[in-house]
């Protein structure tokens, strides 16, 4: 046994202290962010719009659009944001009068949020790909502080999700002006109930999304917590 932990010992990666204690220190304070855009990410897709649409209490569009509308709406609204096409990808779309289904406000803004939606992604690749490499470095340098980082992370993560939570549900509407002020100019953001955007995204729907997102990170981070904690009381008792 003390000849197995003599040899792990010399493949450990020789690090000096202050930089596993960095490689600790942003592997927990990066975490919540990773898990929040991970499932921000995860409810962009046309998986959750047919299961949001499906719900019983997303209100109906009280100016004609059906489930089977929304359906076909929305996931052109969301493909845009990802892929390579010009404006025009949605300009183009018409309702079955053949007026325009976007006025220039809501195509200026869709404009608006494929920048800030690239942009977050790009952002969110890169903390991923330092945080891999953070845990990848402790793990083979100093696993005590790879497991406290990530516990640490995942109670930060709890902590500041439950806040998020309690204000989706006391504050919704001032937290998404907030979400929206960091992100775009004035009012652009703001539309009549009347205008496809709202029609298809109606409150209700970013509600869901943003109850999902921070609920899930939550989850999430309360299963690393666990493993983590088990972890350290095993090791704990090894030693």
């Amino acid at each position: 046994m003390e000849q197995t932990s003599n040899k792990r010992e010399q493949a450990k990666l020789n690090l000096p202290g202050w930089l596993t204690s960095i490689l600790q220190v942003y592997l927990a304070a990066v975490l919540p962010l990773l898990l929040v855009l991970v499932n921000a990410r995860l409810l962009m897709t046309g998986a959750f719009l047919r299961w949001e649409y499906n719900r019983p209490w997303l209100p109906d569009d009280p100016f004609g659009f059906t489930r089977e509308d929304r359906l076909e709406y929305a996931p052109p609204a969301l493909a845009y944001l990802f892929n390579n096409e010009e404006i025009d990808y949605l300009g183009d779309m018409t309702f079955p009068n053949g007026d325009p289904l976007y006025n220039e406000r809501e195509l200026s803004h869709m404009v608006d949020v494929k920048v800030v939606t690239k942009g977050l992604s790009r952002s969110g690749y890169s903390a991923i790909g330092i945080w891999i490499v953070c845990g990848v470095l402790l793990y083979l340098s100093d696993r005590q502080k790879l497991r406290t980082g990530l516990l640490s992370g995942s109670l930060l993560t709890a902590g500041l999700i439950v806040a998020g939570l309690i204000a989706v549900v006391t504050s919704f509407r001032w937290l998404f002006t907030q979400f929206h002020a960091m992100f775009f100019t004035g009012d652009t953001w703001l539309f009549p109930t009347s205008d496809t955007l709202i029609r298809l995204f109606p409150e209700r729907f970013w509600t869901d999304a943003f109850a999902l997102m921070f609920g899930g990170a939550l989850l999430e981070a309360a299963v690393l917590g666990v493993i983590m904690w088990r972890l350290e009381k095993k090791k704990g008792r090894s030693e």
